[in-house]
C-alpha cells in the first residue's frame, strides 16, 4: 500500500469514528457557528442552479443547505459512515441532491462535470494537497468556481497535526491560508473573493482596517473563491 493510500485509509477510519459526534454538531455549525457565512458567501459569487461538487461533505448538512438555495449538489466524503448519515436526509423529491462515498484523489466523474466545487476543511486531510487540487480542478469546467475553506491559525482542529513536532506521522496537513492562495495562483486560478471567519472576542471593526496577512493571522478559517481560467 502506498503512503498516500495509507494516509487516506487512516483518515477514513478516523472520520468514521467521529461521524456520530460530527453529525450532532453539524447543523449548529452551519446555522449559527463557524460555517454560517459560507452558504451566503458562496451564493453571492456563484450562480444559482450551478452543478456543485461538495468535497468532504461530512453528514451532508452543508450540501443540503446549498440544495435549498437552488444548486444541484453532489456531496462526496471519504467516510462511508458520514455518507450513510447524509443519505438519510435525501428523499425521492430531492432530485438534485445526492451523496457518494469517494476519495478526492479518485473522483468517479468525467472531466469538466461540475460548475463549482466546495471544499471546506477537506484539503487539509490529504497528504499531497497539490495533487488533490490538480485532480479536483480536472472535474471543474472552464470558467468554473472553486470555494475553499482553510483552517486559520486560531483553529483548534489544527491540533490534529501537533504530534508531527515529535516526529510522529499525522494525517492532518496544517496549511496556512496564504499558502493555499499561493498554490491556487500557481495552478492558474483567479481569486474572485475571500473573507475570514473569526472566533468570538475578535473586534471585527478593528480587523477591517488590517492588511490581509494580519487578518488571516486572527482567523479560525479563511474562505476563498477562485475561478478556473
Amino acid at each position: 500500500m502506498s503512503e498516500n493510500n495509507l494516509w487516506h485509509t487512516q483518515a477514513k477510519q478516523m472520520w468514521n469514528e467521529k461521524a456520530a459526534f460530527w453529525h450532532s454538531k453539524s447543523e449548529g455549525m452551519w446555522e449559527e457557528g463557524s460555517r454560517k457565512s459560507i452558504i451566503p458567501f458562496f451564493s453571492e459569487h456563484i450562480p444559482i442552479h450551478a452543478k456543485v461538487l461538495d468535497i468532504g461533505c461530512g453528514d451532508g448538512y452543508g450540501s443540503y443547505r446549498l440544495w435549498q438555495k437552488g444548486y444541484k449538489v453532489v456531496g462526496i466524503d471519504l467516510s462511508d459512515h458520514m455518507i450513510e448519515t447524509a443519505q438519510k436526509q435525501v428523499n425521492e423529491e430531492m432530485n438534485d441532491l445526492s451523496f457518494k462515498q469517494a476519495d478526492m484523489l479518485d473522483l468517479p466523474y468525467a472531466e469538466g462535470s461540475f460548475d463549482a466545487v466546495l471544499a471546506i476543511n477537506s484539503l487539509e486531510w490529504t497528504e499531497n494537497p497539490s495533487e488533490a487540487l490538480a485532480h479536483i480542478l480536472s472535474k471543474l469546467n472552464s470558467g468554473g468556481y472553486l470555494c475553499v475553506g482553510i483552517l486559520g491559525p486560531t483553529a483548534k482542529p489544527r491540533q490534529n497535526s501537533y504530534q508531527r513536532l515529535y516526529g510522529e506521522d499525522v494525517i492532518c496537513n496544517t496549511m496556512m491560508p496564504w499558502e493555499f492562495e499561493q498554490l491556487a495562483s500557481e495552478f492558474g486560478l483567479e481569486l474572485v473573493a475571500d473573507e475570514g471567519v473569526y472566533k468570538k472576542g475578535v473586534d471585527l471593526k478593528s480587523v477591517g482596517s488590517l492588511p490581509k496577512d494580519l487578518k488571516q493571522s486572527l482567523t479560525f478559517m479563511w474562505i476563498s473563491i477562485f475561478r478556473k481560467k
